[in-house]
């Protein structure tokens, strides 16, 4: 449904820094800057990236926006979340874990906001059992 992801950034070189890290942990490559100063980052198929507002006006999140990303383990999903807080994102929500039941139905979530304020969500939805 979609093609790509585009968000604000108010500093393009902190959100880079921080996409790098968080989005690296999921397996992407480090994001490529064009001559317009945007950054994209392209992994399995997807492209994600970030922006100065073309309107001028300050880079703001949505409130009630969630963007969400696959994570294919729990354990990627901390990855990401603890590089995403090393590299300036601030956890939110309850802590990182599983919701739901375990398992069947049951998905491993782990939300952090980026610098700009903008929600994030790690989910790892296990395969579903034969």
């Amino acid at each position: 449904m979609f093609n790509h992801v585009m968000l604000g950034a108010s500093d393009l070189d902190q959100s880079k820094k921080f996409y790098d890290a968080f989005l690296g942990a999921l397996g992407a490559k480090p994001g490529f800057t064009d001559k317009r100063g945007r950054t994209f980052w392209s992994h399995a198929g997807n492209t994600f990236g970030i922006t100065a507002p073309i309107n001028g006006e300050p880079a703001s999140h949505g409130n009630g926006s969630t963007l969400g990303f696959v994570a294919q383990s729990p354990a990627q999903a901390d990855a990401a979340h603890a590089a995403g807080v090393a590299a300036g994102g601030v956890t939110c929500e309850d802590p990182p874990g599983w919701r739901g039941e375990h398992g069947a139905g049951g998905v491993y979530l782990a939300y952090l906001r980026d610098p700009d304020g903008n929600k994030l969500c790690l989910l790892h939805r296990p395969p579903k059992a034969a």
